[in-house]
């Protein structure tokens, strides 16, 4: 029993009580790598630099998580190895989850509805023709359309109400590709929101009072802030992204996390 609880001297064979630097029988040193072992947590038995996904089941609350220890991990309805069999959202294959060196990629696997990532700091670049959710709200960026308003062909022109100058519009998309609410707003930026922007969805539970702002810069650039909302604004990935740690994403009605272990 004494020799399973204490370091057994290499010279002598005479077990080492704990703390001791020296055999007591033979003195001889005890290897450094025995006087500086420490217990180490069970998560640094998990590869470095792995990733978990974690689904979250609402208000915060984690759910299942997902290890991804391999090369890819497929997601979808009914394919791949991270399924959810009962979101009617999400493709069969929906989207592939890739390492490529120490990137973890998310890879859109030609999904009806996309993979949405949710908006960083400092805003994401759109162009024009992309999607991004604000609480249940699908919502398009367009750039303002060109003028046609010139006369008929004996140089006639048409009646109509004036027009007024815009930088883009914002087109709310509905279930089945409908064309809902759209903004043509007069200046270079346009808030989101539940009351007080310029698009107001007051009925939507999940989007903030001010949510997130669309501006378009000199050069004609777009660019999507998130204003502290807290439920977060979410961009279409464009066929794949780099993810880090602490993203958020949606697949189909499914909201997951980014932990690198």
């Amino acid at each position: 029993m004494d020799q399973a609880r204490n370091f057994v001297c290499r010279s002598c064979q005479t077990p080492v009580p704990p703390g001791h630097k020296f055999c007591g029988r033979c003195g001889a040193a005890v290897p450094p790598e025995i006087l500086n072992l420490r217990t180490k947590y069970f998560s640094d038995m998990q590869a470095p630099g792995k990733v978990k996904l974690i689904l979250i089941k609402g208000e915060g609350d984690d759910g299942i998580s997902y290890q991804l220890q391999a090369t890819e991990h497929v997601a979808g309805r009914s394919q791949g190895q991270i399924l959810f069999q009962h979101d009617n959202w999400l493709s069969p294959r929906h989207a592939n989850f890739i390492y490529r060196g120490n990137k973890l990629i998310v890879r859109d696997e030609g999904s009806l509805n996309g993979v949405y990532l949710r908006v960083r700091e400092g805003g994401q670049v759109l162009a024009g023709g992309d999607t991004f959710l604000c609480g249940e709200q699908l919502i398009r960026l367009d750039p303002s359309p060109r003028p046609n308003d010139g006369p008929d062909a004996d140089q006639t022109y048409f009646y109509s109400s004036p027009k007024r100058p815009s930088p883009f519009r914002l087109t709310q998309i509905l279930r089945g590709g409908g064309i809902g609410m759209v903004l043509c707003p007069r200046e270079s930026a346009a808030t989101i929101g539940r009351e007080g922007s310029d698009m107001n969805y007051p009925d939507d539970p999940y989007i903030s009072a001010s949510h997130a702002k669309v501006e378009a810069d000199t050069n004609g650039r777009f660019t999507l802030v998130d204003l502290g909302s807290k439920n977060g604004t979410y961009v279409r990935v464009k066929q794949e992204a780099e993810l880090l740690h602490g993203d958020y994403l949606f697949l189909g009605k499914q909201l997951l996390r980014v932990e690198i272990t």
